[in-house]
């Protein structure tokens, strides 16, 4: 079974639509076992409390460099025997240490239909308000491999939703988690963990 780590930072949406999902048996290779937040007030730490998984938390903050803080997320990924790592509205930054640890065993979810809107500063409202601003009658969301490159990895999966009149960024931001987001990412998962399972039983 494929141990999969959460990370998280605010409410977890995301969280629940694949705590949801595994409940629902979408992912039979991987189990959630840790959700991982670099916020101690996440509500998405409750949502995991609520469905039994362990959490954690290591806030950016508390450590004077990026690499001491790669290093402590590493240690509680590595004593919670993680083989995966899902970064589902993740706000901190993970440096090289933690991306060479894992390598194609980290994905995110990005509200934005790549290369579109991503990248350094493009996270949360500001996507769907860039989106707006621009005019574009199509937007999405696409689940990625990280990388060294902020929304920079191989993509896995896209889902197109369509921009409406009177939309605003936050009309359009809960479109785009019910009509894409919640749907990709458990697809993401499975992909993935059914991969590493192949890898872990050759």
């Amino acid at each position: 079974m494929i141990k999969i780590a959460v990370l998280v930072s605010g409410g977890g949406t995301n969280l629940q639509a694949l705590i949801d999902s595994e409940k629902a048996g979408m992912f039979p290779s991987g189990k959630i076992t840790l959700v991982l937040s670099g916020n101690d007030r996440a509500y998405a730490l409750e949502r995991a409390r609520s469905a039994g998984i362990e959490t954690a938390v290591v806030r950016r903050k508390d450590y004077e460099t990026q690499d001491l803080f790669d290093n402590a997320v590493i240690t509680v990924l590595k004593e919670h025997d993680i083989d995966m790592i899902v970064l589902a509205g993740y706000l901190s930054i993970l440096g090289m240490p933690v991306i060479e640890a894992y390598p194609e065993r980290i994905i995110n979810i990005h509200p934005s239909l790549i290369p579109s809107f991503c990248g350094k500063g493009f996270y949360g409202l500001k996507v769907h308000q860039a989106a707006l601003e621009r005019g574009v009658k199509i937007t999405g969301a696409t689940v990625h491999y990280v990388n060294e490159i902020p929304d920079g990895g191989r993509i896995l999966i896209q889902k197109a939703v369509a921009v409406e009149e009177g939309d605003t960024p936050e009309i359009l931001q809960r479109r785009v988690m019910e009509q894409a987001e919640w749907k990709i990412l458990p697809q993401a998962v499975r992909i993935v963990s059914d991969l590493l399972e192949k890898e872990n039983s050759k």
